[in-house]
């Protein structure tokens, strides 16, 4: 790896475990409807603020060795974690995309999308301020990156939105109550605009098989089996995430050659 590319894989890795830790602000404020600006970071136990030496991405939760230094009380691992994903995936975008516009795409999606996934995870909402949001940069970014199509991303919007809201639509006329969530629709929409259209049948199947041996994992150690509620948000999420890092389109000729269509 030539150093020029080293430096600026670190300065990504970097700048992403900056975001992932203003990621940790919003996951925990959002969903309460709480400023994500102020009050500065701080315990949510004692309510000290939390000094920005200790405030160090990653590093700090290492530091403090996950507990507040005021008052012991312990900070959950996910903060770190949440911190090196993103930075990680910043990184990854950069050496897999190199510095253009549709890097720029990629982080801003990068990072809405995992921020968005933690809370469906947390409280089983994918927020409109992330998923309608979305579609809107999406489709803005395919009418100025040359690498993209406005039609492409709008198809995607229409059929990826459209399909999952047929899915809820059908259950809930079979068994007379919501399978699917609206925020999942839109997320489904959203991947369609950023991604364009021939991510779709990839990015369903993808989500579709893990989540459901996941689910079927989790069903097995739960009391209430197979009606345990899974939010699927997180696995559209990383099936997209996949599909955008690593090499996405040639799986969408793989599954087009699959069924006798390409």
């Amino acid at each position: 790896m030539p150093y020029e590319t080293e430096f600026f894989t670190t300065v990504f890795f970097l700048f992403g475990a900056i975001l992932g830790s203003f990621a940790n602000v919003v996951i925990c404020r959002l969903p309460q409807r709480e400023s994500v600006a102020f009050p500065a970071s701080h315990c949510r136990h004692c309510k000290t603020p939390i000094k920005w030496y200790h405030n160090i991405p990653i590093f700090g939760w290492v530091i403090l060795r996950g507990k507040c230094a005021a008052c012991g009380k312990k900070f959950s691992v996910r903060y770190a974690i949440v911190e090196l994903v993103m930075g990680l995936l910043f990184a990854f975008a950069y050496v897999r995309t190199g510095m253009d516009i549709t890097l720029a795409e990629r982080l801003i999606f990068i990072f809405c999308v995992v921020t968005a996934s933690v809370i469906d995870l947390d409280h089983m909402i994918l927020p409109d301020k992330f998923t309608l949001s979305g579609i809107l940069i999406g489709l803005a970014g395919a009418l100025v990156n040359p690498e993209r199509g406005f039609w492409d991303a709008l198809l995607g919007v229409l059929v990826g939105g459209g399909i999952l809201w047929l899915v809820a639509y059908l259950y809930w006329v079979f068994r007379e109550k919501e399978g699917m969530g609206g925020g999942d629709i839109k997320l489904l929409a959203w991947i369609g605009a950023v991604l364009g259209l021939g991510s779709i049948p990839v990015v369903i199947l993808l989500s579709s098989v893990v989540g459901a041996v996941v689910g079927l994992l989790i069903s097995l150690r739960t009391k209430d089996g197979l009606r345990a509620a899974i939010p699927f948000g997180p696995y559209l999420s990383g099936a997209a995430l996949a599909y955008m890092l690593l090499d996405g389109p040639s799986w969408t000729r793989w599954y087009l050659a699959l069924h006798g269509l390409e």
